[in-house]
């Protein structure tokens, strides 16, 4: 398996991490439907290792994905934007506030002597980060998209 996902993250990143997550069945299925194999992961890397333009069959599933998932993003957040609730067009400026407050109060705590665990300050931090991401991050990626749609 370990061979696989070394493939797979030089190949085709999204799927690398698709494997290995909740739905990693259905990533392995969907993988060996493309290459015409068995759900396995020894089928799936001596298929990869055999036929170099399998690599490139996989690039093209993982452009695909990226894609439709970023479409599925800017279509829930335009919806977000369309919608007359307050609360549905601020969420997420409203959770980034939350957990940039959060990370802020338990760094004066613990700088006043209150102990933290560092379970929460860890979470906390990843929690901050993937929000931060998804709201510049995929707000930059949009206007990228936009701007390359609109040049060609």
């Amino acid at each position: 398996m370990d061979k696989l996902l070394d493939l797979l993250k030089s190949a085709a990143p999204a799927l690398a991490t698709a494997v290995v997550g909740p739905l990693g069945g259905a990533a392995m299925n969907a993988i060996a439907d493309k290459l015409g194999v068995m759900p396995t992961p020894e089928a799936i890397t001596s298929a990869i290792q055999a036929n170099p333009e399998a690599a490139a069959r996989l690039r093209e599933i993982d452009c695909r994905e990226f894609e439709a998932e970023q479409k599925a993003v800017t279509e829930r957040w335009q919806a977000d934007m369309g919608s007359d609730s307050w609360l549905s067009k601020n969420i997420r400026p409203l959770t980034l506030i939350y957990l940039l407050s959060a990370y802020l109060i338990m760094a004066l705590l613990d700088g006043l002597g209150f102990h933290i665990a560092e379970a929460y300050v860890t979470l906390l931090g990843q929690w901050g980060m993937l929000v931060m991401a998804a709201y510049f991050g995929g707000r930059t990626a949009e206007k990228i998209t936009s701007t390359m749609k609109g040049s060609k």
